[in-house]
């Protein structure tokens, strides 16, 4: 089953759909061993482990479409990607679509920033118009040539216009074509609650550690209402924070002896990308040229 059509059947059945994000194959694959139904591909933990730099809009099209195919090629569970605002105008999106159709993404979401984006928990977001917008997302949908691929749509107008805009693109992104919404930054339970009764396709939230919105667990957005709910910083700012800790021991200590029980064993490691089954598959062909 193509990973579009296997999402399109999670967000028809019951229950919430949690996607942890991942910056690479490996943290991808741990999601995936971990037992979750998708993985997300995290825009700000591409921009920070991929390219070294901060969510303020510096990784390309090219480089992020290129890790969503790197991550889409190491899972076997559908991946959500961060495609930021669609990197230009309708036919810059028009392209956007295809090119991540290719990546094996399952879906996408392009947001309403203006150009520079910015992480949708930083201040000083600015928005485009709600027409400019409702043109690119008619352009992603018109783009995309496997009607099972989703296209999320995201609105950063909360802290930037206010609530009653936030509704009203809400309702003019879907009428034009949006298969879900994604509200950045909501501030408390209650908002949420309100979006999910003024909206009538499936939402995604965002559960950032330490970011704007209240850090509710699955159960409590599932009874909200929420669809999906993306931990999108969870890897890149534990990982962040656990090679930290142990360059500073390393530093002190000369050795990481005393750490080894908080580690991954290589072999470990390597059983994560599919060791065995390569090394079977390997020896299964040397074996063939010997009888032949």
């Amino acid at each position: 089953m193509r990973a579009t059509t296997r999402f399109r059947q999670l967000l028809s059945e019951p229950g919430i759909i949690t996607a942890p994000g991942a910056y690479d194959c490996l943290t991808a694959a741990i999601i995936e061993k971990a037992g979750f139904p998708a993985v997300y591909m995290t825009g700000a933990g591409t921009s920070v482990a991929r390219i070294g730099y901060p969510d303020l809009a510096l990784a390309t099209a090219t480089e992020m479409q290129a890790n969503a195919a790197a991550i889409s090629a190491t899972v076997n569970v559908p991946v959500i990607a961060d495609a930021d605002t669609g990197y230009g105008g309708t036919m810059n999106v028009r392209r956007t679509i295809r090119e991540y159709e290719r990546t094996g993404v399952a879906a996408i979401h392009i947001e309403d920033q203006q150009f520079p984006k910015r992480c949708g928990h930083l201040e000083d977001k600015r928005v485009v118009s709600i027409d400019e917008m409702v043109q690119k997302i008619r352009a992603a949908v018109d783009a995309r040539t496997d009607e099972d691929f989703t296209i999320i749509v995201r609105t950063d107008a909360l802290a930037v216009t206010g609530w009653d805009d936030t509704l009203r693109r809400c309702e003019a992104f879907t009428a034009a074509g949006a298969d879900a919404l994604f509200v950045e930054a909501l501030r408390s339970p209650e908002e949420g609650a309100d979006i999910v009764a003024a909206t009538s396709v499936p939402l995604l939230y965002n559960f950032v550690e330490t970011g704007k919105s209240p850090l509710l667990n699955v159960a409590e957005l599932e009874r909200i209402g929420f669809k999906m709910v993306i931990f999108s910083g969870s890897a890149f700012m534990a990982v962040a924070h656990t090679v930290a800790r142990v360059m500073a021991e390393l530093k002190v200590t000369g050795t990481t002896e005393h750490l080894v029980g908080e580690m991954t064993t290589l072999t470990d490691a390597f059983e994560l990308m599919g060791l065995t089954e390569m090394l079977e598959r390997d020896a299964g062909y040397a074996a063939a040229t010997v009888a032949d």
